[in-house]
């Protein structure tokens, strides 16, 4: 197709923060494609005009327009949240040229005198994203709100989790006449109301500075449910190799220990936790709210039951499985072939059943068995405290 295709980024407002080399792209096009407040912006250059954000629908008229010399507005910057890497897919035919614009995150952090270039961005525009488990994560994490995300709304959920005293910064309608920029801490600002065109940097002083991995057991609060300990928790997660994004399943979550630490792992993902005692899922939910984390999703049903209405795993760990190990696993699988299972067991009968039904189904696992010993005062003395061993079968599956 002998056709010329800008892609081009035109800043926060088509005016202030348009390059030169946008401002020539544009004066050069014939047609002006892009949403409404894109193209309104330069209404006053009296040129045809496509009125779309949607990529295949702007492919389309590209490829079916009579125009030569073609311009695609895109907010801000087209490499950063944008739909031009969507579009330029549909556009392999066309001589495309893509104009970078000057991005959100560059113009507020000019503005409040930050460096950005160690920042963690997270899209909540459209999205539903783990807004605690990132800011728990990260010294800055810049949030483009846009949608039922709103500064005041994620305010809110960093005070829920203890947040509170999070320092924020606020910045609504950038670069325009009205444009207003908020300072302070999370719990400022639960009550504020901003426009659509809003985003946010949230300041954790205190972040997680490491991984954590092995949380001590008297970290978490406990009651007359059974958790997994510290070493063999560390060992299951590991074993099941949890990717960033990865939906991960806690069958028979008890205190919630297991989630918490596959939550750390997937900080873009979502964790199950099922298990249908009320005390279990009173502790899980007070645990996951202390190590901040948001995408712990706490199920009170039957492990079997919660199981089939459950969206696909990448990861399951099975701590309980209320004598129902065959069924919540054949969900799994049916739900994803390749699924990590991990299955932890304190008896030899949960063994036996757990290798003799892996083995019907012709799924290869490996067994080990974990026995901790601790120390322990008594008296003047140290002593040597057994922990009951513990069964860790998990199936075999090259990454």
């Amino acid at each position: 197709m002998n056709k010329k295709v800008s892609v081009i980024g035109i800043g926060m407002d088509g005016k202030h923060t348009l390059t030169k080399q946008a401002e020539k792209a544009i004066l050069n096009a014939d047609v002006l494609i892009g949403a409404k407040r894109m193209v309104e912006y330069f209404s006053g250059l009296n040129k045809a005009v496509f009125i779309e954000y949607k990529s295949d629908k702007i492919a389309d008229y590209i490829k079916n327009c009579s125009f030569l010399n073609i311009a695609v507005l895109m907010s801000g910057d087209c490499g950063f949240y944008s739909g031009a890497q969507k579009l330029l897919l549909l556009l392999e035919d066309c001589n495309t040229d893509v104009i970078c614009g000057i991005s959100a995150p560059v113009y507020f952090c000019s503005k409040l005198n930050l460096s950005w270039q160690d920042i963690h961005f997270v899209s909540l525009h459209g999205i539903n994203a783990n807004i605690v488990r990132s800011v728990c994560s990260h010294y800055r994490t810049f949030f483009l709100l846009g949608g039922e995300a709103t500064a005041e709304s994620v305010c809110k959920r960093l005070c829920e989790y203890d947040l509170g005293n999070v320092k924020v910064y606020i910045g609504e309608n950038l670069s325009a006449e009205n444009e207003r920029i908020l300072t302070g801490n999370a719990s400022d600002f639960i009550n504020t109301k901003t426009s659509d065109l809003c985003v946010l940097i949230a300041e954790n002083i205190g972040y997680e500075k490491y991984p954590l991995s092995g949380i001590p057991d008297y970290e978490f609060t406990r009651g007359n449910v059974p958790m997994t300990k510290a070493e063999i928790r560390c060992i299951a997660v590991s074993k099941l190799k949890i990717c960033s994004d990865d939906i991960c399943w806690d069958i028979g979550c008890g205190t919630g220990s297991v989630s918490v630490e596959m939550a750390l792992k997937c900080e873009h993902g979502k964790v199950y936790a099922v298990d249908k005692n009320s005390e279990a899922v009173k502790l899980t939910y007070e645990n996951s709210r202390k190590f901040g984390c948001d995408n712990i999703k706490i199920i009170n049903d039957d492990a079997c039951e919660a199981a089939t209405n459950l969206p696909a795993p990448d990861s399951v760990f099975i701590g309980g499985s209320g004598r129902k190990l065959d069924n919540i696993i054949l969900s799994a699988i049916s739900k994803n072939p390749r699924v990590k299972i991990v299955v932890t067991a304190v008896c030899i009968e949960t063994l036996t059943k757990c290798t003799q039904f892996f083995a019907s189904q012709d799924i290869e696992c490996e067994i080990s068995q974990i026995a901790v010993t601790r120390t322990q005062k008594a008296g003047n003395c140290t002593m040597l405290s057994a922990q009951n061993p513990v069964y860790i079968i998990s199936r075999r599956q090259d990454r």
